[in-house]
């Protein structure tokens, strides 16, 4: 493997390995804690505008199978990690890593002491950084400092609508794209809900015009609060038809009811964040991909109601709007490779939309 480093808005650098595609790619540093789960975390369109950093030793080693994709490419830029696996061993591999990042021009480096990054970005906060197979220049630093993510969530969504349905299908979904996963997808066509997935800019009237039961907001990239536009939609939308929303849809929601977002200091990223049900008292371990965050504080005196904290840090994980017929969560329940604790969340939707429920 040819020569490649990392360099940090600090001035840092690690020397490594190059892997995947060739190249400099400037972008914000983040890191992810899951065990497993490699192809859904590469395609999984949070980490647009994102150098993923795996904190697990070796990447790889079961290889990439493409059912297991979250969209149709990589959206992160780069990709850190201690060691990368060459020669996969699973049945259901049809390609490498490398093979997969090459294809879709991210870049790789492998070789680097990836619990010192994991120590820095805990201790200092996300950073900006660069993955690059040329020594870094003074030229370079500039550009990593200057680095924002912007427009991700537009760079993220389809651009014409997409329907879905199954076979005798009892409800009617609308699924607005901010960079959705296939697995919310999956999860409900499962439960018998046709879903016709819409642009992130599509103003409410056409999606009310649709005669849909249920709204779904998605996850997607980026700061919630620079979506001006999709939360004012969201507003419209939310107070009749049932609503439901996750990741950045959960974060908008919130903003569109008069609550406040805020940036993490590392944010949660990973398969194993303890999430407290403050009505029943159950933990659940979910599946996470942000760095921003709602205030709990914020939700006094809007129409939202605190539903689940994060059990490690109290963050707000979930918010009940009772009086508008809609819930949010900030979790995954679609958690594809899992853990599934959290799965009958889209139960409790499809109760919403039979009028079996409430919020």
């Amino acid at each position: 493997m040819a020569k490649a480093y990392l360099l940090l808005a600090d001035g840092s650098v690690f020397e490594g390995r190059s892997f995947g595609a060739r190249g400099t790619r400037a972008a914000e540093l983040v890191f992810t804690t899951g065990m497993t789960g490699a192809a859904e975390s590469l395609t999984d369109p949070s980490y647009a505008g994102q150098i993923i950093c795996f904190t697990f030793p070796q990447l790889g080693n079961y290889g990439i199978c493409k059912d297991d994709f979250e969209s149709e490419k990589v959206h992160a830029p780069a990709v850190v990690c201690r060691e990368i696996c060459e020669t996969p061993s699973n049945f259901r591999c049809e390609m490498t890593v490398s093979a997969l990042l090459e294809r879709d021009g991210t870049v790789g480096i492998a070789g680097v002491d990836t619990r010192r990054i994991t120590q820095i970005i805990r201790t200092h906060g996300v950073m900006n950084a660069a993955v690059t197979d040329a020594p870094p220049t003074p030229e370079l630093l500039e550009r990593v400092r200057a680095y924002s993510v912007t427009g991700a969530v537009a760079a993220a969504s389809v651009t014409e609508p997409k329907r879905f349905a199954p076979e005798g299908a009892r409800f009617s979904v609308a699924l607005m794209d901010y960079g959705c996963k296939k697995s919310i997808i999956t999860g409900l066509m499962q439960r018998g809900c046709a879903v016709t997935l819409y642009p992130h800019d599509t103003p409410a009237e056409a999606v009310l015009a649709g005669g849909h039961d249920g709204v779904m907001l998605s996850n997607g990239p980026g700061d919630p609060a620079e979506n001006a536009f999709e939360i004012a939609q969201i507003k419209k939308l939310m107070g009749g038809i049932p609503v439901f929303g996750i990741c950045l849809g959960h974060q908008m929601m919130a903003l569109a009811q008069g609550a406040r977002t805020a940036k993490m200091k590392f944010g949660h990223r990973g398969a194993n964040q303890p999430a407290k049900d403050l009505k029943t008292g159950r933990v659940y371990i979910t599946s996470q991909n942000h760095g921003y965050a709602v205030e709990g504080a914020s939700l006094a005196g809007t129409p939202g109601e605190l539903r689940f904290v994060n059990v490690n840090d109290g963050s707000v994980e979930g918010v009940d709007y009772p009086g508008l017929n809609a819930f949010s969560v900030q979790f995954h329940p679609e958690a594809h490779a899992g853990p599934l604790d959290s799965g009958a969340l889209f139960d409790r939707f499809t109760a919403l939309m039979g009028g079996e429920g409430h919020a």
